[in-house]
């Protein structure tokens, strides 16, 4: 036992506390005490220099919360109450008279040192990882196995992947739509329409795709032909492309379904999904090309069927949550409708861009086949380095989303408890379940049934732990932010300090290694400012944004169209090392510009 520690605060020790660890934590906060209250076995010096929200005294029977015996401040038969899990690392509150009736869940904390923020966005943007890199792979795997069918067949796959994944990419605004949609809905406790806006964005994918995919499959020759291919390269190309188009439904079905499950902040279900889609389009590829012997066109097949049962796999949840709901699943012409017209600008953002590297690709092209060669190393490395950025904003997107939702129902005076949400408006990081009801989580009843009064400094703005509150919405921006940022900033510095090695892994050719190796550099050094762009965009999306983004967009297109074209063209010396220089610094910088001064504003908040 220490010398001096009161036996009433040791006794409240669990046995598993009994170490020299918990022991000198314990000490530590009663060296404080009278500055702090008792805090738990949890306390330690780390905490006493954060700052902390006050702790609320209730009574002993307040329901979902860990007691940890009485403190300084409370009445006869109150305690302290600390929610598990603890809402910081350590550290005992403070006590005080205005800490009487705070309730628990919402005691302010400061944005930057939200509990769990940090943990929430990489809890999000780690499985959405995954899942934007397993998509690649089906392309990974059809190579692969047409490869050993011989050179034309690969040559086909090239040319109808490039025109697949194009078509495909353009709708890739289904999955931003419903996800800035559901999180905001699903944030104000809008549990209901929420859902009813999900199932609405899977119908507008559905018919979509089907559009899509009968003129994909009328279309496949007159595409072809007009990309310049032909005789078997032709052939093989129209036979993949046939094969696949009646995967387009389902490929589009999965940007729906995931946006609606990322706003429900549930990343890992697609991440899982899109694995067992590449392992199984592994195993029909291999089936349908050698088994069956249908070459190429076994596997656009394989694609088709496993795009469909990932879209199945996905919409399955979103279905028993609105079932639950007692939603119908019959689409409804007003929300498709609307789902079309919240989505055009960001098909107008997605133009812009493909815009952008098209332009970009034509300059490289007219650089010559060495300076496109190495543009092709480059914009390699580019796009998968984007991947982690790309992680992160979907991760900034759904709390965006979620935190305006709450923001949302707390102006209009109706907190989210009131609209069918826990009492701090959380939903569940891990499951991506939300909008748990029960009056015990939305309000800490007294004995007796009488409601716990709300705390005056409680306002509607409030950060509350395991939730997002108005003034969380700055704290997501500034901590996405720094997240992204200094991703791009590691990204950069590995491939800077990799850059005379890298080109060795795409290419024997010597020319084409020189040429590389600084528009590498140059790409580095933009990593930050990329990764600041892709925040931003995130941000933006997950409120809504859509209008201004498809403006922004045009606008930096019309600035660095002119630099491509006269880089291009020879007008401006410096070549390959210009062309990266203008999209790597020109083109990201006016996006950065553009959304950043979007992001810091208010309007995006209403």
């Amino acid at each position: 036992m220490l010398v001096g520690v009161p036996q009433p605060h040791w006794q409240r020790f669990s046995p598993g506390s009994y170490s020299l660890i918990g022991i000198s934590r314990f000490a530590a906060c009663l060296q404080h005490a009278p500055r702090f209250n008792w805090c738990g076995p949890a306390g330690s010096l780390e905490g006493i220099h954060r700052r902390h929200p006050p702790a609320r005294c209730l009574s002993a029977p307040a329901l979902a919360l860990r007691l940890h015996g009485a403190g300084p401040g409370c009445t006869p038969g109150e305690r302290i109450a600390v929610a598990p899990p603890w809402p910081h690392r350590g550290g005992c509150d403070r006590p005080g008279p205005d800490n009487r009736g705070v309730p628990l869940t919402a005691r302010r904390t400061g944005p930057d040192s939200a509990p769990g923020l940090n943990r929430r966005i990489l809890s999000l943007a780690l499985p959405a990882l995954g899942a934007l890199v397993a998509e690649p792979l089906f392309v990974l795997i059809d190579s692969a196995m047409v490869g050993h069918l011989g050179a034309t067949s690969l040559a086909g796959l090239s040319l109808a992947s490039t025109i697949l994944t194009t078509a495909v990419g353009l709708f890739v605004f289904l999955a931003y739509s419903t996800t800035a949609t559901t999180a905001r809905l699903f944030g104000a406790g809008r549990r209901r329409q929420g859902l009813r806006a999900g199932v609405d964005g899977l119908w507008l994918a559905l018919l979509l795709g089907l559009g899509a995919a009968v003129v994909l499959g009328a279309g496949a020759s007159g595409i072809v032909a007009v990309m310049g291919a032909e005789g078997e390269v032709a052939s093989a190309a129209r036979a993949y492309l046939w094969a696949s188009a009646p995967g387009l439904p389902g490929m589009l079905v999965v940007f729906a379904a995931t946006g609606v499950l990322r706003g429900l902040l549930d990343t890992r279900t697609p991440f899982i999904v899109a694995c067992a889609g590449a392992v199984l389009n592994t195993i029909l590829n291999a089936f349908l090309l050698y088994g069956l012997g249908l070459g190429i066109a076994g596997s656009g097949a394989g694609t088709a069927i496993s795009q469909t049962l990932m879209a199945v796999a996905l919409v399955a949840p979103v279905m028993r949550a609105a079932r639950a709901e007692g939603l119908g699943l019959r689409p409804g012409r007003a929300g498709v409708g609307g789902s079309l017209v919240e989505g055009l600008p960001l098909l107008v953002r997605t133009l812009s861009l493909r815009a952008a590297i098209v332009a970009t690709v034509w300059a490289a092209t007219a650089l010559g086949p060495v300076p496109l060669a190495a543009h092709q190393v480059a914009f390699t490395l580019w796009s998968f380095a984007a991947f982690a950025l790309d992680a992160l904003a979907v991760a900034a997107q759904a709390l965006i989303g979620t935190a305006l939702g709450q923001a949302d129902a707390e102006q209009a005076g109706a907190g989210p408890g009131d609209a069918g949400m826990t009492g701090t408006g959380r939903m569940d990081a891990e499951s991506g379940e939300a909008g748990r009801m029960g009056a015990e989580q939305a309000q800490q009843s007294e004995p007796g049934g009488r409601a716990a009064p709300d705390h005056p400094a409680a306002s509607p703005g409030a950060d509350v732990p395991g939730g997002l509150g108005a003034a969380s919405i700055d704290a997501v921006l500034r901590r996405s932010l720094a997240w992204g940022v200094g991703t791009g900033a590691v990204i950069g510095l590995v491939l800077a300090a990799a850059s005379p090695w890298l080109p060795w892994v795409f290419t024997s050719d010597a020319s084409v290694r020189a040429l590389a190796a600084p528009v590498l550099v140059i790409m580095a050094s933009a990593m930050p400012l990329a990764g600041a762009v892709y925040l931003f965009d995130g941000v933006l999306m997950g409120a809504g944004d859509g209008r201004y983004l498809a403006r922004a967009g045009l606008l930096t297109l019309v600035v660095y169209l002119p630099l491509a074209v006269a880089v291009g063209q020879g007008w401006v010396g410096g070549g390959l090392a210009a062309l990266w220089l203008a999209f790597a610094w020109v083109f990201m910088g006016a996006r950065a510009v553009t959304t950043g001064l979007r992001a810091r504003g208010g309007a995006w908040r209403s």
